[in-house]
């Protein structure tokens, strides 16, 4: 069905299509038409983190951002769901227009800034929705809050989420509000870290239960910076880590039109770039904890790459704007193939 529509929501602003289509796979889930869009992938379970699998193909965070969607994606056969990234309060974004489709490079360059209705308005969606599988929350910070107090929203949020999360993801990467990819600085990050692990530690008692946490890193740092992050995820035990977010780089697009918009350019001109971090960090890291893989899986051979590459878990989401559904079915039959 969604190779029927494309055309017509590649007519109309990319925002404006976004939320037509999330609207849509809630009316047809309300409907009990959801076999209409979706898929029902073979079993192929794995436990990461902790945490059972039915399959190892996500969703990335930035397409359900408020969780409001949750029940109409299960219905593409994800074996994991990821929504936000949600902040504290809540807060407008960039200005628009601040979504642009490249579709001759099959890649998005998004400026959105974190655009959400607070941490308070999605756990009310969590709480309203159906979804039994696995649901991953992730957080960042309000543009308006310091850098130097990033960890004080990143606290409120972990708090907040903890109770509704399979795990929890800090979004330290997305190049779309200032300051904030400084966080993945060592001295930066260390602090951070050390808060974070002594907040779920603290959590984990209060409910009785364990949830991982996983960081979200860029794919523009440089090889050294790559090690310093792989020695502080094992140094402070985190539980994963999701390689990669969005570039800054413009290569393979620079004389496309809207290539040269601000944002972070995803979709197949960052796949390489994110396949070499997860390389170097399986290198680095040598088990010690997960990898999720994202960034420009198009097809079942991008998802197989980056799980050779040494990724546990993949996640898509550009591909499901160029592709549709049927994506989730190809790479999880590619990944069970291997």
């Amino acid at each position: 069905m969604y190779n029927l529509l494309r055309p017509a929501l590649f007519t109309l602003d990319p925002e404006t299509a976004h939320h037509l289509t999330l609207q849509g796979l809630n009316l047809a889930h309300s409907l009990g038409l959801s076999g209409l869009v979706g898929a029902n992938p073979a079993p192929n379970p794995r436990t990461v983190m902790g945490i059972h699998f039915p399959n190892p193909v996500g969703l990335a965070a930035g397409l359900d951002k408020n969780g409001e969607c949750i029940n109409g994606l299960a219905a593409l056969g994800f074996g994991f769901i990821e929504i936000g990234t949600i902040t504290p309060l809540p807060q407008l974004g960039n200005p628009q227009p601040r979504l642009f489709r490249l579709p001759q490079a099959n890649a998005i360059i998004n400026r959105m800034g974190f655009n959400n209705e607070g941490v308070d308005a999605l756990l009310a969606n969590v709480q309203r929705a159906q979804f039994k599988g696995v649901l991953g929350i992730n957080i960042g910070k309000n543009a308006l809050t310091p850098i130097e107090r990033a960890a004080d929203d990143y606290l409120i949020c972990l708090r907040k989420v903890y109770a509704h999360a399979s795990y929890v993801t800090i979004n330290i990467s997305s190049p779309n509000t200032k300051n904030l990819r400084q966080l993945q600085d060592e001295e930066a990050l260390n602090m951070l870290l050390i808060q974070l692990k002594a907040e779920q530690a603290k959590l984990a008692d209060q409910h009785g239960k364990y949830v991982p946490i996983a960081l979200k890193i860029a794919p523009d740092m440089e090889s050294e910076q790559i090690n310093h992050i792989a020695r502080l995820l094992m140094q402070h035990e985190l539980d994963g880590v999701i390689a990669t977010n969005t570039t800054l780089s413009r290569v393979g697009v620079e004389n496309l039109p809207h290539g040269a918009e601000t944002g972070g350019l995803s979709g197949a001109p960052v796949r390489d770039k994110s396949t070499a971090v997860i390389r170097q960090l399986a290198n680095e890291i040598q088990g010690a904890l997960p990898i999720i893989g994202v960034g420009g899986i198009l097809n079942g051979a991008d998802a197989v790459e980056k799980i050779q590459a040494g990724a546990s878990l993949v996640q898509v989401y550009s591909g499901l704007i160029y592709r549709g559904g049927e994506l989730v079915q190809e790479c999880c039959d590619a990944i069970a193939a291997m």
